[in-house]
């Protein structure tokens, strides 16, 4: 790799992985960003600034996961990484479920590619190569595809590479994320997980994930039949006790697609709008409609505990500009 801009503006999206049955393949990107404005330093130092989330608890310096992933990714190249000054904003909750760790990997690795000047055929970054190198770091697709990609992605890993399908979800789909103030990490929540399951739970949930990815690209009529999972919400409802209650009371009393985002403890609603540009027969109910009754449904169960938040579908993941005022971070 040859060095190319001084400076590039990164921003990675949130996003919600699993979507119930497709543990570990499928994930949605969300129209949530974090920031990251990167630049060569000479002096070969790594530097860090933080503001939002996770501002004073995180590493400010060569132990930030955004500066690991981009001096990993230089080395996966079989280049020497140069120093970098980095400063972070972050509006993607920790420990939440939504793909915090995979943002930040993404940004890092992206950052590196545009610096170095690796661009794709189509001029720009190298999205593909992008996807591995931020998957080979994370250990896992399923958050790292949709945040390269956007949209809705299925992964799996396969011939000693990471592969990816970008699919466009349907229009009228609108997430609606409820993010509790307590975090759980993902290794806790995988900790929980049993070492097998019975197979008609198998057979069960891989019915239902072939379900889903019909009803996520164009019959979201479908979406809570879809969402139904058998292998992994039920074995760590335990360490998310409030979760688990609220996605079975929004499922059972309400109708609506509610899921574990990720390892938890969000809560991730799919609702569907109906109205024009839907590609099929449209969903009861006028634009925008069914989404606002989801949210008021689900502040009236949950409270002030939780942060409500409506979401768009991000259909562009990682995006990689210019950037925006980078100046120096403090020595």
């Amino acid at each position: 790799m040859s060095a190319a801009p001084a400076g590039v503006r990164v921003l990675t999206p949130a996003t919600s992985a699993n979507l119930g049955p497709g543990f570990d393949a499928m994930g949605l990107a969300l129209d949530l960003h974090d920031e990251v404005e990167a630049r060569v330093r000479d002096d070969g130092r790594v530097r860090v600034s933080v503001e939002g989330e996770g501002a004073g608890t995180v590493p400010e310096g060569p132990g930030h996961l955004v500066a690991r992933a981009f001096r990993a990714a230089w080395e996966a190249a079989g280049e020497r990484p140069p120093g970098v000054e980095l400063r972070c904003r972050n509006a993607v909750p920790h420990g939440r479920g939504l793909g915090s760790s995979a943002s930040a990997i993404t940004a890092g690795v992206a950052a590196a590619a545009a610096l170095a000047g690796r661009v794709g055929p189509d001029g720009d970054v190298d999205r593909d190569w992008v996807f591995g190198t931020a998957a080979d770091i994370e250990g896992h697709p399923d958050n790292v595809a949709p945040c390269v990609y956007g949209g809705f992605t299925l992964s799996w890993g396969g011939r000693g590479a990471w592969r990816a399908l970008r699919l466009e979800p349907d229009p009228r789909l609108r997430p609606v994320v409820c993010v509790p103030d307590a975090e759980l990490s993902t290794e806790a929540a995988r900790g929980l997980l049993p070492a097998e399951v019975p197979h008609a739970d198998a057979a069960f949930t891989a019915g239902r994930a072939a379900l889903l990815t019909a009803a996520v690209s164009g019959h979201p009529e479908l979406l809570l039949e879809a969402t139904e999972d058998r292998l992994h919400e039920r074995y760590r409802a335990a360490a998310m006790p409030e979760s688990a209650r609220l996605a079975a009371d929004l499922r059972g009393r309400d109708g609506l697609a509610a899921v574990v985002s990720g390892a938890g403890p969000t809560v991730l609603v799919l609702a569907a709008d109906g109205g024009t540009g839907a590609r099929n027969a449209p969903v009861a109910g006028d634009v925008g409609q069914i989404h606002r009754d989801a949210v008021d449904s689900i502040r009236a169960r949950t409270g002030t505990a939780w942060h409500i938040r409506p979401l768009a579908i991000d259909p562009a993941g990682v995006r990689i500009s210019s950037p925006r005022s980078l100046t120096s971070v403090e020595e």
